[in-house]
């Protein structure tokens, strides 16, 4: 496998991460810290995902495969569903904190981590198909948090530049976003809701 299948692979695995990156960054603060941070819980969680799917088989990710989705959206729609009940409250006027920014901006690690594992679930399967046709699977996950990383620290900021103005309000558009995409996610996977 070339360097550049990689990379479109690696790109497209990272977009879930990079629009949630950029929700992140419609409510919080785009420092250098926070894009960082951003991109390494999604950097990191998409290079062990394919690397867990090469070493655990073919059965054990079969049995993940089956049930990704259904975790995913359920982890999308729950945050989503957060962040735009704390959007609503801020246009309503109620003194509370957005979802996303605490302290210095960044959703605390009991937010970053189920966002991290419902984006980077589909890299199980990826992490299968690598050993089915021989990939070296160290320097393709590589690629793929390096990839995942920069475009996520990418995504804080732009959001963080359109989402200045009104916070409350994109809050609302970035939960409403998450929820679309957990189900999209079902829809792609033939789910009824």
């Amino acid at each position: 496998m070339s360097i550049i299948e990689l990379l479109i692979i690696a790109a497209g695995l990272s977009m879930d991460a990079f629009a949630i990156a950029v929700c992140i960054g419609l409510s919080s603060r785009p420092t250098i810290k926070n894009m960082i941070i951003a991109g390494l819980y999604f950097g990191i969680f998409q290079a062990i995902m394919p690397i867990i799917g090469f070493y655990a088989g073919y059965n054990l990710t079969g049995f993940i495969v089956q049930y990704d989705h259904i975790i995913a959206f359920a982890l999308l729609a729950f945050l989503g569903g957060k962040m735009v009940c704390s959007g609503v409250n801020g246009i309503r006027g109620k003194k509370t904190e957005p979802f996303f920014a605490i302290g210095s901006g960044m959703p605390p690690f009991k937010t970053m981590l189920p966002l991290a594992v419902a984006t980077s679930i589909d890299a199980l399967a990826i992490g299968l198909s690598f050993a089915l046709v021989d990939v070296s699977i160290l320097p393709a996950a590589a690629i793929i948090g390096a990839t995942t990383f920069f475009l996520s620290a990418i995504g804080v900021r732009l959001g963080g530049v359109f989402g200045a103005k009104n916070r409350a309000l994109a809050e609302v558009a970035g939960g409403a976003a998450l929820i679309l995409m957990g189900i999209r996610i079902l829809l792609q996977h033939n789910v009824i809701l």
